[in-house]
């Protein structure tokens, strides 16, 4: 009798033991800073391609934690646009082609970066193509149509965004309806850039770099080391101006121009550029804990294949012939890279929508 209570108070004890050590696990470190990296039209063909041109050397992007797949389809057809897919992105819900920031009924969708500036947030948006342009513009506008960029010009006054980077400086000052936004933008408290020493001389507050007239020059046109070092100089400023955190999307928007015009060189340049960008992401993740990087695309664009042959083109014979399907986008999935903390939850295949969904999760944004 005495043994057998002698084992009854052992299994107790272990038992209580157990749960004691259970209760003791360390929680998930929570995430304060989000850096949401989208190579517009960037399939993983893309970025084969570039590790391929550089000698099968890995792609900083290729440091990432985990690694998941991301479905593209928007509303109202299974090749979704930019529009759709950057509101997706940025909104977490399907909506048609062609719609910025609304559903398929055109009614407003809030943004994670909206949702981010409501709790307190730092917010920007970074780009190589016009701030109006479909993918930033899902993250701050809400208009019928992508091709409304005075509209969606104009959108940048009702938010309190800290900064933004890039192109079309155009649509905030020789508008049709005679407004000059970038005054308005002063009187909010915005000091406008128009050079990118501008940009780097820039301390705290708001910022609105618009840099160029209508697009961001591509790599080709000169455009150097621009997009890494706008997102480092975001980076800083976004650090210091909230205590809370801070959200940010960055965009290599001409990848996709490279799909379009079956330029395997564009593509690999634009990559290239995007993925020293990336670089400088991760390597603030690893200084800054709480910070997660997560880097996917918001569709395919020019069907790259990649079969064996000689190429056609100005490159290294590597035995790669570089081949497209198509000017336009593809429905294929695309990649999704998660780097810091809590890039585990994106080691699977999710909707493009599941994207946001999961970062407003992470940094426990109220609704």
């Amino acid at each position: 009798m005495k043994t057998i209570c002698k084992f009854l108070l052992l299994v107790l004890l272990a038992s209580v033991t157990g749960q004691r050590t259970e209760a003791r696990k360390p929680a998930e470190p929570r995430v304060k800073n989000v850096i949401f990296m989208i190579g517009d039209g960037m399939g993983l063909a893309d970025i084969t391609a570039t590790a391929i041109n550089r000698g099968c050397v890995p792609l900083q992007i290729e440091r990432a934690h985990y690694v998941g797949l991301a479905r593209t389809y928007s509303a109202n057809n299974r090749v979704t646009d930019s529009a759709a897919a950057g509101t997706a992105l940025a909104t977490g819900h399907k909506t048609n082609n062609g719609h910025i920031g609304v559903d398929p009924d055109k009614k407003p969708l809030k943004s994670i970066l909206e949702k981010a500036e409501e709790n307190g947030l730092a917010t920007g948006l970074v780009a190589t193509h016009s701030v109006t342009n479909a993918t930033p513009a899902a993250f701050i506008a809400h208009q019928p149509s992508r091709k409304m960029e005075e509209e969606i010009a104009a959108d940048y006054l009702k938010t309190d965004i800290d900064l933004f980077i890039g192109g079309g400086r155009k649509m905030f000052t020789r508008r049709e309806d005679g407004r000059d936004l970038t005054r308005e933008l002063q009187e909010k408290g915005y000091t406008i850039a128009y050079t990118m020493d501008e940009v780097k001389a820039f301390e705290r507050g708001k910022l609105g770099g618009l840099l160029y007239d209508t697009s961001v020059p591509t790599m080709a046109q000169g455009r150097g080391d621009y997009l890494p070092q706008a997102t480092a100089k975001a980076l800083e400023i976004l650090g210091r101006n909230s205590p809370k955190g801070f959200f940010i999307m960055v965009e290599g928007s001409q990848i996709d121009k490279g799909g379009h015009g079956n330029d395997i060189r564009t593509i690999i340049d634009e990559t290239t550029d995007f993925d020293n960008a990336v670089k400088v992401a991760y390597d603030y993740a690893d200084r800054h804990p709480g910070t997660l990087v997560v880097v996917t695309a918001d569709h395919e664009t020019g069907g790259v294949t990649l079969p064996s042959g000689k190429p056609d083109f100005t490159l290294p014979d590597q035995g790669v012939k570089y081949t497209f399907s198509t000017k336009s986008h593809t429905a294929t999935y695309v990649p999704v890279y998660a780097y810091g903390t809590g890039a585990m939850h994106f080691s699977r295949v999710l909707e493009n929508t599941e994207i946001p969904q999961i970062m407003e999760q992470l940094l426990r944004l109220r609704k």
